[in-house]
């Protein structure tokens, strides 16, 4: 039993009632061990807390101040220890009443930071909330909010008042992987928020505080250029960021003149940095961030030599993003030489946007006019964008089409830059109904209003049908895409459908508006503070592209 009791007790304590009587420390010259101070607990058979409070004694008869020790004799040593701990204990923050005071004041301001940080919200100046119905595209999320990549308040206040509610899967993906300074191939459907998912991070790593170029955005076209600059504006408004636009077909001077002055980010396209670069005038030795947008495009023939040269006015330790729809062989090269184990993402389970219904109209080519006219007057169009495959047969359809009494614009990469700029504003500010373009107008334009897409001319190749198609149904919004389709054209198309998965049905004799369109009121909310401009009259002249909108 005196085994089973040491086992179940501390040394000196055993289950004997009379226990206490017993001297704990049968040697009074040798001190007792300090880690026993406080922790022999005399164990009475039926503890009662409530009694022990005051008097740890089981016999009341004695003065509680006996057992200050809990049952030790009070040696010098002990005694000195007392004191210390005493000491010791009134010095704790806890029993220091200005410190007290100190932790309330914290907590307060704590409290007041959450406060605020709450109210900072109600303080936004908000566009009207888009309520059109939206697709996985977009909705398919993991449910995070912009605020937990822990970004800028300034930067958040931009990303909402810009109409963000939530980051979509592609920003889901790419922020935070981004923001750790990883390299990143990006591919996912065109309209589902690829610009915002490096516009976002590369505004957050910028220190407004250097005068120096930190980030480039690269794009392919000069309408690209300008609708990404006003983009990271917009998100950028709060803070000390400059953006520069320089594309090619303006004034060299202006640009090098600009470039005197602070700039933080540079979005153009590759043709004018480089030559800037050459030139001296633009310094991307502190820049840390290259971001192609379109990168497929940006590595055909065309625009890659000029890419590989412009990467060698960067420096060694820069950060490469790269993102689009598409991604064809000459980006695995590419990728091997100048990305740094990069982060790959693929978004494309399917390549066509799913709220994007797909039609064919088989017509001969002396019908295609008098088919359009016909879709024109059966289909509820807010904003149409009408392709062909020719710089002549977009001026020559513009004239038809302004002829049959339909508000018109025209833009082709043989235009005046100047006039090229008119049409892109006043067509995205709800200017004019329809326009007709080449495949200039492919490539990640984005007008939320546009519901619906004509391929005048069937694309020659399957990836420029798969970007003229994106331009409706924008960010997992509802469109329509029709094609006329000649008998030279079917086999194109069918090859279109088979790389590309989708399916593009003979259209019906009546499409259900449901599929393609939606309300008055919220296209209307779209182009505030611009109002929808109703249809032409056959009586008005042909538009020109540089001409007002008359009615």
């Amino acid at each position: 039993m005196d085994n089973n009791n040491r086992g179940r007790f501390p040394p000196g304590i055993g289950a004997d009632p009379n226990f206490q009587s017993r001297n704990p420390n049968p040697n009074p010259q040798q001190p007792q061990p300090q880690q026993y101070l406080q922790s022999r607990t005399p164990f009475p058979q039926q503890p009662q807390p409530q009694q022990y409070l005051h008097s740890p004694s089981p016999n009341p008869q004695q003065p509680a101040q006996q057992y200050v020790q809990r049952g030790y004799p009070q040696n010098p040593q002990q005694i000195q220890q007392q004191q210390q701990w005493s000491t010791t204990s009134a010095q704790l923050p806890g029993t220091n009443p200005n410190y007290v005071d100190e932790v309330e004041k914290t907590v307060q301001s704590e409290a007041n930071n959450d406060s605020n940080s709450q109210d900072w919200k109600a303080t936004l100046n908000l566009p009207p909330r888009d309520n059109r119905y939206q697709t996985e595209d977009v909705t398919a999320t993991k449910g995070n909010e912009f605020e937990d990549y822990f970004l800028k308040r300034d930067l958040l206040r931009g990303i909402y008042e810009k109409g963000f509610e939530k980051p979509s899967p592609i920003q889901e993906e790419s922020i935070p992987i981004a923001l750790t300074g990883s390299d990143i191939l990006a591919r996912a459907k065109n309209g589902t928020g690829k610009t915002g998912a490096f516009c976002i991070p590369t505004l957050e790593k910028i220190d407004p505080e250097k005068n120096v170029i930190q980030a480039v955005i690269l794009v392919p076209t000069r309408e690209l250029a300008l609708q990404t600059s006003q983009v990271c504006k917009e998100l950028s408004k709060y803070l000390k960021i400059e953006v520069m636009v320089t594309t090619g077909g303006t004034s060299l001077r202006d640009d090098i003149m600009r470039l005197y002055q602070p700039v933080h980010l540079l979005v153009g396209t590759p043709g004018r940095i480089l030559d800037l670069s050459k030139k001296g005038v633009c310094v991307l030795k502190d820049c840390a961030m290259l971001v192609m947008d379109e990168a497929d495009k940006l590595l055909s023939a065309e625009f890659q030599p000029s890419i590989e040269e412009l990467i060698q006015f960067l420096p060694q330790n820069r950060q490469i993003l790269m993102f689009s729809a598409t991604f064809p062989v000459t980006v695995k090269s590419f990728k091997d030489r100048y990305l740094s184990k990069p982060y790959v993402i693929n978004l494309m389970d399917q390549l066509t946007l799913m709220g994007v219904t797909q039609y064919y109209a088989f017509v001969e080519e002396r019908q295609k006019v008098h088919c359009l006219n016909t879709l024109f007057s059966k289909l509820q169009i807010n904003q149409s964008i009408i392709f062909c495959n020719s710089v002549n047969r977009v001026e020559l359809l513009a004239k038809k089409i302004t002829e049959l009494g339909y508000s018109c614009f025209y833009i082709h990469a043989k235009m005046v830059q100047d006039h090229r700029n008119r049409v892109f504003h006043d067509f995205r500010n709800g200017a004019c109904r329809n326009l007709v373009c080449t495949d200039l107008f492919t490539r990640g334009i984005d007008i939320q209003a546009v519901n619906v897409v004509i391929n005048f001319d069937f694309p020659r190749t399957s990836e420029s049908y798969l970007h003229r198609v994106g331009r409706s149904g924008r960010f997992g919004h509802l469109g329509l895409a029709v094609n006329l389709v000649t008998y030279e054209d079917r086999f194109k198309m069918y090859q279109t459908e088979q790389e590309l998965g989708t399916e593009i049905k003979p259209i019906p004799s009546l499409i259900d508006k449901a599929i393609y369109c939606v309300l008055r009121r919220q296209i209307i909310q779209l182009w505030q503070p611009h109002k929808l401009i109703p249809e032409m009259k056959a009586t008005h002249r042909i538009l020109l592209p540089w001409q007002e909108v008359t009615v």
